[in-house]
C-alpha cells in the first residue's frame, strides 16, 4: 500500500503516515490564504492556498515510538524544518478542498520517507576488461580523429 492509500478519504480524518504512525486532527495546523495562478477573478476572494504544518516535538502519536525511530527521523528531516515543524504547501487546484488533500498527501510521504531505514551502501565494482579496452579504443580513434585535424606541414 502507498501513502497515499493510507491517508482518510477526508480531510477531517486522523492522517495515517504509516502502520506505526497516525497523526490526530488535532496535531495538525492549517492555514490558507489566496492562490495565484487559475481562476480566474476567484482568485481574487477564494482563500484556495493552504499550508499543512505538523509540530513532531508536541505530537502524542510521534513520543510514543521508539527512540530508534525517533533518532532516525530527526536525522532526516531534522534540517528541513522549519520553527520545529514540517510544513508543506498546495496550491495547483482551484479548489481549496483538493489543495488541502494534496498536502495531506504531500505531508504525509514527506514524514513516512523520513522513517524509511536507510538504503544498503554501494558495493564498489571494478569495470570489467572488455569494457575497459572498449573505452580506451575509443579513446584511440577520438585522438586519432582529432590528429587528422592539424594542418599539413609546409615545405
Amino acid at each position: 500500500m502507498t501513502t497515499a492509500e493510507h491517508s482518510g478519504d477526508r480531510v477531517s480524518d486522523p492522517l495515517r503516515v504509516a502502520p506505526f504512525l497516525t497523526l490526530g486532527v488535532q496535531e495538525l495546523s492549517w492555514r490558507f490564504s489566496r492562490s495565484s495562478g487559475p481562476g480566474g477573478q476567484g482568485v481574487n476572494t477564494a482563500d484556495s492556498r493552504v499550508e499543512l504544518s505538523w509540530n513532531p516535538a508536541s505530537s502524542a502519536a510521534f513520543s510514543h515510538l521508539s527512540p530508534a525511530l525517533q533518532a532516525r527521523f530527526w536525522m532526516q528531516i531534522g534540517p528541513a524544518l522549519v520553527n520545529g515543524e514540517v510544513t508543506v504547501a498546495a496550491s495547483e487546484f482551484r479548489a481549496q478542498l483538493r489543495n488541502r488533500e494534496a498536502a495531506r498527501k504531500r505531508l504525509a510521504q514527506i514524514i513516512a520517507r523520513a522513517f524509511a531505514p536507510p538504503s544498503a551502501p554501494r558495493r564498489a565494482t571494478r569495470p570489467s576488461r572488455g569494457a575497459v579496452e572498449r573505452r580506451l579504443a575509443g579513446k584511440r580513434a577520438r585522438g586519432q580523429t582529432k590528429a587528422g585535424r592539424t594542418k599539413p606541414l609546409q615545405d
